[in-house]
């Protein structure tokens, strides 16, 4: 079997992604709604996500280049390429524009919020954008299973 840095880079940058998600939604969310008050509570995820979402589109773009070029070097016509494929580059297709959507819109909004101190709001775009992480975490999960499982037998 040979060495693949662009499979390493894919695999790579879907770990980083998804695990990103499970301990912002998993770890850091429960913690910080129990010890911080709302202002600080608003004020750090704001933060948190603003460097988190920086570096998710950094693995948004390795994982689109590296899976094209996975797919275009493996595979010489559509017909040969395997379901799992497929199904692989739908859901990343849906996370990506989920992930998009969250960003431009939720996300952007309270940044907004949080900056003018308007709580109520902020808290709103927090509880949307937490939704959308967990949808997205829950198609990662799916995605690394599925193909985890693929790769292992």
């Amino acid at each position: 079997m040979d060495f693949d840095l662009s499979a390493l880079l894919h695999l790579v940058a879907a770990v980083i992604w998804v695990g990103g998600m499970f301990f912002a939604y998993m770890a850091l969310r429960p913690v910080a709604g129990r010890l911080l008050e709302p202002p600080l509570g608003l004020r750090l995820w704001s933060e948190v996500l603003q460097v988190f979402f920086a570096w998710v589109w950094v693995l948004v773009l390795v994982l689109w280049t590296t899976g094209l070029w996975l797919l275009l070097s493996r595979f010489s016509d559509i017909a040969q390429i395997p379901l799992y494929v497929h199904l692989m580059a739908g859901l990343a297709a849906v996370m990506t524009l989920i992930f998009s959507f969250t960003f431009f819109g939720p996300y952007r909004y309270l940044r907004a919020a949080v900056t003018r101190g308007l709580w109520t709001e902020a808290n709103f775009e927090l509880t949307r954008v937490r939704r959308l992480v967990a949808t997205n975490l829950a198609l990662g999960l799916v995605l690394v299973s599925a193909v985890g499982a693929r790769w292992l037998t």
